[in-house]
C-alpha cells in the first residue's frame, strides 16, 4: 500500500510516516520501481505498536529501543517514563506555584512582573556570587514570592543566609504560608531550609511567624523540631522547653539547647529545674545524663545549685565530676 492508504487506515499523516522513514522507525518493505514506498501488513502492524508507545508517553527513542529489544523488559522502560513524567510534573507544579503566588502579590503594572522575572532569572545561575547579589539588591514587595522559592531550592549556605536576610524585610503572609507548607515536602533538605527560614525572619512583632514554629515543635521531623525550639527558647517560649531537653537526650545541639533553656528558666523560675530533674533518671543514658548534668550549668538558680550537689554523689564518675566542677564554680 502506498503511504497515502497507510496515513488513511492508520490516522498517522504523510509528514509523519514520512519522518519516521527517515529514522529507521518505521519503514517501507518494499519501494516501487519509481520509487516510491510501499508499505506491507507488516509495516502497519508496526506502526500501530508504535503508536501505541507513542500513547503512553514514549518519546521515539524509547519507542525504538523497545521495538528494536525484544528482551527489553517493559517495566524498565515504563520506570523511565515514570521517572521523567514526575519530573515534568514537578517542574509544571512549581511554575503554578509561582505564577500563583506572583499574582497573589497583586503586582501593580508590568513592570513589577518583569522586575521579578529577571530576579527569577538572576537567581537561577549557576555563580553562586550571583544569586548571593540578586538577593542583596533591595528587592521589594512583589518580589517576596520568587525568594520564596529561591530559598527553598538554595544549598550555598551564603547565598541562602542573603535570601533569608532579604525575606526577613520583605515577608508577609503569603510567605509565611509558602514556607509553612514546605514542611510537608518529602524532601528533607527542603524542610529544613523552611523551618531555618522561618525562625531568620521570627521577631516578637511577627506572631505569626512565631504561631508556626510553635505549631513545628509537633512535627514529625526532628530537624523541624529542632531548629523550632531554638528559635523559640532564646525568646522564653515555654513549650519548647520538652523538645530542648529531648535534643540534649539526643545529642542534637546539645549545647544550643542548654544555652536556649537557660533563656526560658530566667523567664520560668524553677520550671525548666524540674523538667531537667525529671530527665535524669538512673535509667537513662549516661552520655544522656552527663548532658543534661551540663545543661543545669546554664541555669543560675538555687534550684539548679540543689540538683547539682545531689549529682556530685552521682554512681557515674563523668556525672560526678561534672557536677563537682559546676557547683565549684558557683561558689566563687
Amino acid at each position: 500500500m502506498r503511504i497515502g492508504e497507510l496515513s488513511r487506515l492508520s490516522g498517522v499523516s504523510a509528514r509523519m510516516l514520512r519522518h519516521y522513514d527517515r529514522i529507521g522507525l518505521v519503514q517501507p518493505s518494499e519501494r516501487t520501481s519509481a520509487g516510491y514506498r510501499d508499505y506491507g501488513d507488516d509495516d502497519l502492524r508496526r506502526l500501530l505498536q508504535v503508536e501505541a508507545l507513542r500513547s503512553l508517553g514514549l518519546p521515539l527513542r524509547e519507542v525504538g529501543h523497545a521495538l528494536a529489544d525484544a528482551d527489553a523488559a517493559p517495566s524498565d522502560i515504563l520506570d523511565r517514563v515514570i521517572a521523567r513524567t514526575v519530573e515534568t510534573i514537578t517542574r509544571e507544579q512549581e511554575l503554578l506555584g509561582r505564577l500563583r503566588r506572583l499574582r497573589e502579590q497583586q503586582p501593580e503594572d508590568w513592570s513589577d512582573v518583569l522586575h521579578t522575572v529577571a530576579l527569577l532569572q538572576r537567581l537561577g545561575s549557576d555563580d553562586a556570587s550571583h544569586r548571593q547579589r540578586a538577593a542583596l539588591a533591595h528587592p521589594t514587595q512583589p518580589m517576596a514570592a520568587a525568594l520564596t522559592d529561591a530559598v527553598l531550592a538554595e544549598n550555598d549556605p551564603n547565598v541562602a543566609g542573603a535570601l533569608q536576610w532579604a525575606l526577613a524585610r520583605t515577608a508577609d503572609e503569603t510567605v509565611v504560608a509558602t514556607l509553612r507548607s514546605a514542611f510537608d515536602s518529602p524532601d528533607g533538605a527542603v524542610r529544613q531550609r523552611a523551618i531555618t527560614t522561618l525562625a531568620k525572619i521570627a521577631s516578637p512583632a511577627r506572631t505569626d511567624v512565631v504561631s508556626v514554629l510553635l505549631d513545628a515543635l509537633a512535627h514529625a521531623d526532628p530537624v523541624v523540631r529542632s531548629a523550632a525550639a531554638l528559635s523559640l527558647g532564646p525568646r522564653g517560649v515555654p513549650e519548647a522547653a520538652d523538645e530542648l531537653i529531648a535534643m540534649i537526650v539526643r545529642g542534637t545541639s546539645d549545647v544550643e539547647a542548654a544555652e536556649s533553656l537557660g533563656h526560658i528558666a530566667r523567664s520560668h523560675p524553677g520550671e525548666i529545674e524540674r523538667r531537667l530533674d525529671a530527665a535524669l533518671t538512673p535509667r537513662a543514658d549516661a552520655d544522656a545524663r552527663l548532658r543534661l548534668t551540663q545543661a543545669l550549668g546554664e541555669i543560675a538558680s538555687d534550684e539548679a545549685t540543689g540538683i547539682l550537689e545531689r549529682l556530685i554523689h552521682d554512681p557515674d564518675r563523668r556525672v560526678q565530676m561534672t557536677a563537682q566542677y559546676l557547683t565549684g564554680m558557683r561558689s566563687h
